[in-house]
């Protein structure tokens, strides 16, 4: 009763329909107790439209608009909706003058962290399953409208308190279920998508049998009154396909998904591939280890290779099958015979390529990275993160130009004494220090080479701080240093533990609570039996002074 506009969103929440139903209701049985006009806006789902016939059955592909209301049929699950939305209208012809009602059916809406999309953005941006699923065939069109123009046509309801009182409210696309997905999964991951039956749906345990409806509804429809009447001016005219860069960037804000970047420099056996293990465990982030990334470039151009040649042997031959071959066998003769020029390591142009492609990959810039040790040399950092899509650097900035999708936001600079990483590498197995080469030779030679690059008059710490990332120094011989890193960078950016990752932290906590129980009992024990000692003595030397 204190309100001058009341709207209710009944579109994903169906709670508050009955709830819309009575405040309208109450609304109107007072209305003659109004100190000012009241206007109500109900916000509606497409899902009422759902059955609704096209007008010419030999010409489908004409929109539903709203001259096309009285004939408009809702799926037999949302006839709820339908009658709050005739409820709303007909209450609303009583006293316009004190009682202004409006029902905007709205297309599926997205943008601002999504909701009945959410699932498809989540699977792409985790890129835990190898393809981002399409329930069903995925050819039918979905009326879609972005969040911020859902809200400017209330606004503009309210402003311009228009005659027309029924409004559909959707974008300008015509995109199919399986064009929305296939731009979310190459927006935010592998682009790969599957068909799956919509009863595998259910397995997702994300997707409820209403979400499902939504997704399968088929309508091709459009705003008439919208633009005749309002005028609302669309941020997303186009839909979320053409969008799609804009919508992403939503989705990471709203919902705080945000890459964290870490490089870890330091001396050999300081630790840095211990604390990465560990900081990447806390935080969700990808290793980059320069080692196991060139491993893992070159296996995956090997499968690649055997993966086409079985495509071309069997009945899938194409000229893009051809095409990838080709190209995999190439990248992989690159890389071998660059390694038989310089006894079996790559030279550092290609090592840069390979970990620059690593930083670039959709999972790196997704969920961010620990990059572990490299690079080492302030050239090294000037071309791994350099902008490629600067044309012409700048001499006359002292800064270097980089690309900030790809440099870290924390550096980490590990040290420890000279005497305290010998005596570290001593206590290893011997086994351990030859495949680590860590031989005294091998593992003094490298601390020397070490310290000398650093104390160039460039070094690589020297690179950070021009970007004025200053390196975070930590003396790992007093400190914890993963702690220490935990505090700086702050808490994690990803969607947290999966179940299954809580309980394992439940039963980790539970050990170390037992484990510290058992500690405090020993060294009580301790305590007791040097008490009981001590007293032992004074009382036999009481005894001997008697």
């Amino acid at each position: 009763m204190q309100c001058d506009v009341i709207v209710y969103n009944i579109t994903e929440h169906t709670d508050l329909i009955d709830e819309a139903t009575w405040a309208i209701s109450a609304l109107h049985s007072e209305i003659e107790h109004f100190g000012s006009p009241k206007i109500f806006i109900l916000l509606s789902t497409i899902m009422t439209w759902a059955m609704t016939k096209p007008a010419d059955p030999d010409e489908p592909d004409i929109p539903l608009t709203e001259d096309d209301y009285k004939r408009r049929r809702p799926h037999p699950n949302f006839k709820e909706h339908t009658s709050t939305e005739k409820l709303v209208l007909k209450l609303g012809k009583t006293k316009k003058s004190k009682l202004a009602t409006y029902v905007v059916t709205s297309g599926l809406q997205y943008g601002m962290g999504e909701n009945i999309f959410h699932f498809f953005f989540k699977t792409a941006w985790l890129g835990e399953l190898s393809s981002v699923p399409v329930f069903g065939p995925g050819t039918n069109v979905i009326p879609t409208i972005h969040i911020h123009d859902l809200a400017r046509v209330v606004q503009n309801i309210i402003d311009r308190k228009p005659k027309t009182h029924y409004f559909i409210a959707v974008d300008d696309s015509k995109n199919t279920f399986e064009d929305i997905v296939k731009t979310i999964a190459s927006t935010l991951g592998s682009g790969k998508t599957e068909n799956i039956p919509k009863e595998d749906a259910y397995g997702t345990k994300a997707i409820t049998e209403t979400d499902l409806l939504y997704l399968s509804v088929n309508l091709q429809t459009e705003s008439v009154f919208l633009k005749d009447r309002l005028n609302v001016h669309s941020e997303c005219e186009s839909g979320i396909v053409d969008n799609i860069l804009q919508v992403v960037e939503e989705y990471k804000q709203t919902r705080q998904l945000l890459p964290i970047k870490i490089c870890l420099l330091g001396p050999p056996a300081v630790g840095k591939s211990s604390v990465a293990v560990k900081l990447c465990r806390y935080y969700k982030l990808h290793h980059i280890d320069v080692n196991e990334t060139i491993n893992e470039k070159l296996s995956f151009e090997c499968t690649v290779c055997v993966f086409q040649e079985e495509l071309l042997e069997g009945n899938e031959k194409t000229r893009e099958n051809e095409e990838m071959l080709i190209g995999a066998e190439a990248q992989l003769k690159t890389l071998k015979n660059n390694m038989l020029l310089n006894d079996g390591q790559l030279d550092d142009r290609h090592v840069m390529h390979i970990i620059r492609e690593k930083l670039n990959s959709k999972p790196c810039r997704n969920q961010g990275f620990v990059l572990d040790g490299y690079p080492k040399t302030y050239t090294q950092a000037k071309e791994l993160f350099h902008d490629e899509n600067m044309d012409v650097e700048d001499t006359r900035s002292t800064i270097p130009q980089y690309s900030k999708v790809l440099v870290p936001d924390f550096v980490v600079s590990l040290d420890a004494t000279d005497e305290f990483l010998k005596e570290r590498v001593r206590s290893l197995p011997q086994n351990v220090a030859e495949e680590m080469h860590y031989t005294q030779d091998e593992f003094t030679a490298s601390l020397a080479k070490f310290r000398e690059t650093l104390a160039e008059d460039e070094s690589v710490l020297d690179y950070f701080d021009y970007l004025e990332i200053h390196p975070e120094h930590i003396d790992c011989e007093n400190v914890d240093t993963v702690e220490k890193i935990i505090k700086t960078v702050g808490r994690p950016k990803n969607y947290g533990l999966s179940p299954e990752e809580m309980e394992e932290e439940r039963k980790r906590k539970e050990d170390e609570l037992h484990l510290q129980l058992k500690q405090e009992e020993v060294e009580k024990e301790l305590r007791q039996r040097l008490e009981n000692d001590k007293m032992t003595a004074l009382l036999e030397e009481w005894v001997n002074l008697t």
